[in-house]
């Protein structure tokens, strides 16, 4: 422990502007790991065309990030948890910039795929605190309102991606091709990491706490036997111990929960808070963050290949085409956070479900009437209808989640809620193996393969609409309205008399 630790003793510190600084910083450090997770998808046929990767790497240049993150997330939360959010913060966003700068100068695929893992690692470390960051800095009654900012990053930095990667790609500054969209990292991490230095209040978990080795072996061990059989299946021939392999990860999960429940009867300290998933509205939140992972991964990877291999669309066209998408989720994201939430509760997030499967049902049905033909103002309708729903969803999700989780409780929570929507994104990026290229013959004649793009593309929205369906009858598990905005007035006051106790803020 480090010597001369305090809480807050009053509203005083809470109210410096330097918490605000702190918030940019972090904010700033969560739209770059979003970013980078969908830049990545509009410069895959650059990448393939300039490094010459197969589409196996391909996928393990997107899909390996997202698993090293999901794999790391909850340790990650832990050691900041017991070292302190601001030092592993800082740790996190230094690796993740050297990652990309090795990224950036990979000189083979091989490179670009260990480079990636690599800055998903280090994503695992940074990404955590920005929650525990602001749960330790910001009073209870004003953490819906810094959820809603985060929500509205969240949706921001999964859209703005593409058009940001596009840009880069098409300029091909310096002659680089693709590589700026990984370089473009490197002064806002160096800036993030001085800044940091200076604005973010170093904090830990209240009481000593030890990090569960076992604990990060097994969630590890099962999430890799999980998802790397859905990445490589398809190109392998789906073998016998592919499926071996996803059926031992439902044992190593089983085995992670009966030794979290013994880890926790021994010392307290395990990896992941068993008890968590007692609380209703936690629970079912995780599942729509599972499965509205899913539904990310899919669509996202799938419409940049639709838009650039079956439209032949360059990588500029295909972003800008995205950005009726980007203006209609930070709208939305917008207005549910401030005026629908408070007043409709958990049916603004059901609504934007239903929007959601709306847009892609009349995406689908544009793409099977105008085929190769489809134009960009023709999907402005669909995009803008799921920008609304996404908007509807990703801005409250976070605060309706955690509304009736325990205070104390809160980091390990932020950290759970993490993994496991990136552990669907994973999910959804191995399943396109499935339900888009398990489709295409890609030994027709040229001439017949934008139709053969067309098909798949409307086979895996297909499978998002039903992947929304099920989100939307979850959802009924959410709380009616989140907990701070039936009690908001009672917290703030309690907030002025009492101090927080959870967080301990190291000066």
């Amino acid at each position: 422990m480090s010597s001369p630790t305090s809480t807050l003793p009053d509203a005083g510190p809470r109210s410096d502007r330097r918490r605000w600084f702190a918030l940019a910083i972090v904010m700033t450090a969560a739209f770059m790991d979003l970013v980078d997770v969908t830049i990545v998808n509009i410069a895959i046929p650059s990448i393939q065309r300039d490094a010459g990767a197969t589409f196996s790497q391909i996928q393990w240049i997107t899909a390996g990030y997202t698993l090293a993150f999901a794999a790391g997330l909850i340790t990650g939360g832990r050691l900041g948890d017991i070292h302190g959010r601001k030092r592993l913060f800082l740790i996190g966003i230094t690796g993740f910039t050297v990652a990309s700068a090795l990224c950036g100068f990979a000189v083979n695929p091989e490179m670009l795929v260990a480079s990636r893992i690599l800055q998903g690692g280090m994503a695992a470390l940074m990404v955590p605190q920005v929650l525990s960051i602001v749960h330790a800095t910001f009073p209870a009654h004003e953490r819906g309102k810094v959820f809603g900012l985060f929500g509205m990053v969240v949706g921001l930095g999964a859209v703005s991606g593409p058009l940001l990667g596009a840009l880069l790609t098409e300029w091909n500054i310096l002659g680089l091709e693709w590589r700026p969209i990984f370089l473009i990292n490197l002064p806002v991490g160096v800036a993030g990491i001085i800044l940091g230095r200076k604005f973010i209040t170093e904090s830990k978990a209240p009481r000593a706490l030890k990090l569960d080795l076992v604990g990060v072996v097994l969630v590890t061990l099962g999430l890799l036997m999980l998802i790397y059989p859905l990445t490589r299946g398809r190109e392998l021939g789906w073998p016998v111990w592919g499926h071996l392999m996803m059926a031992g990860s439902l044992v190593v999960f089983g085995a992670l929960v009966g030794y979290e429940k013994w880890k926790t009867a021994k010392d307290g300290s395990p990896l992941v808070e068993l008890s968590l998933f007692k609380v209703k509205s936690f629970a079912a939140g995780i599942a729509v963050q599972t499965v509205f992972g899913v539904t990310m991964g899919i669509f996202f990877l799938v419409w940049t290949l639709y838009m650039q291999y079956g439209l032949g669309w360059t990588p500029l066209h295909a972003g800008l085409t995205g950005v009726p998408f980007s203006v209609a989720v930070s709208v939305a994201a917008a207005t549910s956070v401030q005026k629908l939430v408070p007043r409709f509760g958990r049916k603004v997030l059901q609504a934007g479900a239903l929007a959601m499967a709306a847009g892609l049902l009349l995406y689908i049905w544009e793409a099977g009437r105008y085929g190769a033909g489809l134009t960009s103002w023709q999907m402005a309708l669909p995009l803008t209808v799921m920008g609304v729903g996404m908007g509807l969803i990703v801005a409250p999700l976070t605060d309706a989640v955690l509304s009736g989780v325990p205070r104390e409780h809160a980091g390990s929570a932020s950290g759970l809620i993490n993994t496991v929507q990136q552990m669907g994104t994973a999910l959804g990026l191995g399943l396109v193996s499935v339900v888009f290229y398990g489709v295409i013959d890609e030994g027709v004649a040229p001439s017949r393969l934008p139709a053969e793009y067309v098909a798949g593309f409307q086979n895996a929205l297909w499978w998002a609409v039903g992947v929304l369906a099920v989100i939307f009858l979850v959802m009924f598990a959410l709380p009616a309205k989140p907990k701070h905005q039936v009690n908001g007035a009672e917290e703030a006051a309690a907030a002025e008399e009492l101090p927080e106790r959870e967080p301990v803020l190291i000066p």
